[in-house]
């Protein structure tokens, strides 16, 4: 007997067609929800990725102060550890200061020694001036001696030539004649002495006066505070001071203490390396950004930074303050040398500089070498 074929039911031809409206609604619900994802991606590349460039290659830096005595001297005391958080004008470390403090006194000694100097020289030469001036009236009372002496000895030749005359007539006897040829001699001796003896005041007083020049030209156009002798002694006391007051080593500004190697008792050098003192309150962040991101950094730009320390509750504020002149590898001790037939190409960073809000920095503080992300607003807004 042949088997009875059944016509579907109406529910049956139903099924399938109701699949495919499901699968059909599905395809379309995927498809919304993939056009507004890529809605969404559209519009946080336009007004986020666009803007901005960001990088997790970012650490804390700052100007740290090597701290290193101007003076040599032993170690008397050391009064920081590392991590101790000091003010600018805190004192550091303590140097012997006995040698500084017998500099100082020698050094107060020889000015004193310059200004003493100083006066004895003027009073010298006020004491040459009135030598010279004496040496003045003895040529005058010599010149009186020269008038004199020339006048007897024209009275003396006047007498002796009429007593020869006369002796050849033989009215005057030989003795007359005698005694007028010595007194005519002696007035001749006496003119000459006196002659000589005006040369040799005249001579006194140009000695007397050269030496009073010289002792003057010491002391001519200056003061005793702007002798140079003086001058110079008074630099040196105050060079001697100024080392006495650099044994003591004090804090260039607020900060903490971190590399400290000094000990007690240590002679130290000058320029010896003591200790670091970080900065907390002129930190900056170096952003090592890739090459491909650099088109439209510039300085100026307001950056948003993120801290591991404080996690993404706590953002901190800056702005680009420059760009590095080259790349790390660039001013590295040894260069890299690409040129090798296995070069591969790798992205170079640069580092860009940002500088901190201060006022941030002392809510939240900050460590050197703390590793930070930071995004940079590169559309000019």
């Amino acid at each position: 007997m042949a088997e009875q074929i059944l016509p579907p039911s109406v529910n049956e031809q139903e099924a399938p067609t109701d699949k495919i409206a499901l699968r059909k609604r599905l395809f379309l619900i995927f498809g919304l929800i993939l056009a507004v994802l890529l809605l969404l991606l559209l519009i946080w590349q336009y007004f986020f990725a666009w803007r901005s460039v960001s990088t997790d290659n970012a650490y804390v830096g700052a100007d740290v102060a090597q701290i290193t005595p101007l003076v040599a001297g032993p170690v008397a005391a050391v009064l920081v550890q590392d991590t101790t958080q000091v003010k600018a004008g805190d004192i550091l470390v303590k140097l012997d200061d006995a040698d500084a403090r017998i500099a100082l006194q020698r050094a107060e000694a020889a000015l004193a020694r310059a200004e003493r100097g100083f006066r004895e020289t003027t009073a010298t030469g006020q004491s040459l001036l009135a030598r010279a001036d004496a040496r003045t009236s003895d040529i005058e009372a010599a010149r009186a001696q020269v008038t004199v002496a020339q006048a007897n000895f024209d009275r003396a030749k006047i007498d002796y030539d009429r007593r020869r005359k006369l002796a050849e007539t033989g009215a005057v006897s030989g003795d007359e004649l005698t005694a007028a040829t010595n007194a005519f001699r002696n007035a001749q001796a006496s003119l000459t002495l006196s002659r000589a003896q005006l040369t040799q005041a005249e001579a006194n007083r140009n000695s007397a006066t050269r030496e009073a020049d010289a002792n003057l030209a010491l002391t001519k156009g200056t003061t005793e505070s702007t002798s140079p002798d003086v001058l110079a002694a008074r630099a040196a006391r105050d060079q001697a001071r100024i080392d006495l007051e650099r044994t003591i080593i004090r804090a260039p500004f607020d900060g903490i203490v971190a590399q400290r190697r000094v000990q007690i008792g240590q002679r130290v050098a000058a320029g010896a390396q003591l200790m670091t003192i970080v900065p907390l309150n002129a930190l900056y962040v170096d952003a090592n950004l890739k090459e491909g991101q650099l088109k439209r950094v510039r300085a100026g730009q307001p950056a948003e930074l993120t801290s591991d320390l404080y996690g993404s509750d706590v953002t901190f504020h800056g702005r680009v303050v420059g760009l590095a002149g080259g790349t790390g590898s660039a001013f590295a001790l040894i260069p890299a040398q690409n040129a090798t037939g296995n070069w591969i190409k790798v992205v170079q960073r640069l580092p860009v500089r940002i500088a901190l809000d201060p006022r941030e920095l002392a809510e939240h503080p900050l460590r050197v070498g703390l590793s930070m992300e930071a995004t940079v607003n590169v559309d000019g807004r």
